[in-house]
């Protein structure tokens, strides 16, 4: 049995933080914990979503993810979530999700949890590192304990970003490569690894 919970909560309109979500359940089971690969519930319209191939076509392939609950995040030693950047900011659907989560909140059941982030951007400079930001600073105020990938692998000196894994799709053209998916799965496993070792420690 895994001692190790991993909730990998993603929302991808085309599929690039899609790949990336399963880069790191990939990662967390490798390092032998448990994952929940959730996507949030999407917000936008059917026309708007049929109006673009590539959000219509990831659509239809995702549709038998399950979607994230309140369940998924008290369950989870290791909180992951992901999100495309909009201007900067992680998008109303995974916003929306992290808004229900006052009840949590407020009985303290997210204090304690290692948590991490990652993104992708349509353009290169498109907001990769403030959209991680924010999405961490919903992690401030839950209390969960931030662990970002840094340059603790040798994969981080390939893929270059130390505050989370991130990626340029080229509005959707282009999905996430070896190095991308090896740096996601690093960031999962060292979230893990952190995660066995407060729990050792607070069970010694």
């Amino acid at each position: 049995m895994a001692d190790v919970n991993v909730a990998v909560i993603y929302y991808s309109a085309t599929g690039s933080v899609f790949q990336l979500a399963q880069a790191a359940q990939s990662g967390a089971e490798g390092a032998g914990a448990e994952v929940r690969l959730r996507k949030v519930h999407e917000l936008a319209p059917q026309e708007a979503i049929q109006s673009n191939e590539g959000w219509a076509a990831h659509a239809l392939e995702t549709q038998d993810v399950p979607e994230a609950t309140l369940d998924d995040l008290e369950w989870a030693d290791v909180i992951l979530l992901g999100s495309p950047t909009r201007y900067g900011l992680p998008t109303a659907q995974l916003k929306q999700f992290l808004d229900q989560t006052g009840p949590l909140w407020g009985t303290g059941k997210l204090v304690d949890k290692v948590a991490s982030s990652f993104t992708s951007t349509g353009t290169s400079h498109g907001g990769q590192e403030s959209t991680i930001l924010a999405i961490n600073n919903t992690f401030y105020h839950w209390g969960s304990i931030i662990v970002a990938p840094g340059y603790a692998d040798p994969i981080q000196f390939q893929a270059g970003n130390p505050y989370g894994t991130s990626h340029i799709s080229n509005n959707g053209a282009n999905p996430p490569g070896e190095t991308e998916k090896a740096a996601m799965a690093f960031q999962a496993k060292r979230c893990v690894d952190v995660a066995r070792r407060l729990k050792k420690g607070s069970a010694a």
